[in-house]
């Protein structure tokens, strides 16, 4: 897939004010500090689209992105360990329920795993919650320049084992760095394989 043009359109800070215009829809959700805005870059290559920082919990709205002009990449607030008050973490904690859950326009979650770990409790037990909601999902692991290809190797593998002792068909799983600038076409070739599903957009 080309990326001919990509734009910010909106921040929104709850569900029923996101667009809706009813394009498709690809969100990307993860960690804190795992890395979200350098891929957003990467897939659309615009190095200054999304913020990085250095701070983990800086995304609080789902800010949506335009792209091709035809669906758009929706980056969602991160879960974890952001440095903000408890009643902070319960309002981004439904704002990201409401929108994995509940938004019809979303046609796959990408929910992104630093590769440099094993196996974190937090993320399987939110992949074992879109399994049970029958949420359409797939991992990117990020950060792939910072450990050799065969840890990374090891340490999706280890997922993999995982995730297969209670999932009877594992998602759909990518090895990406925004350094190196590989396992994009990977994600976008995916997107666009999506897309090309899809039924035509009915005539208003």
């Amino acid at each position: 897939m080309h990326i001919a043009s990509a734009t910010f359109t909106q921040s929104s800070p709850k569900l029923s004010l996101c667009p809706s215009d009813h394009r498709p829809e690809f969100a990307f959700i993860g960690r804190s500090n795992v890395g979200k805005s350098s891929l957003i870059n990467l897939l659309t290559d615009r190095p200054g689209l999304a913020k990085v920082s250095a701070s983990p919990g800086k995304t609080r709205l789902i800010n949506h992105f335009l792209i091709n002009e035809v669906w758009y990449l929706v980056d969602l607030p991160g879960y974890g360990y952001a440095r903000v008050s408890k009643s902070e973490r319960g309002a981004f904690s439904k704002l990201i329920t409401d929108y994995v859950l509940h938004r019809e326009e979303m046609i796959v979650l990408f929910v992104l795993i630093d590769v440099r770990h094993e196996p974190q409790r937090l993320d399987l037990e939110f992949i074992q919650l879109l399994g049970e909601k029958g949420v359409p999902f797939a991992l990117i692991f990020t950060k792939g320049d910072k450990v050799s290809s065969n840890e990374a190797a090891s340490h999706m593998a280890r997922y993999r084992r995982t995730l297969r002792a209670s999932w009877e068909e594992l998602p759909p799983m990518w090895l990406t760095s925004s350094e190196k600038r590989s396992g994009r076409d990977d994600v976008l070739d995916f997107i666009d394989q999506c897309l090309q599903t899809l039924p035509p957009p009915s005539n208003p």
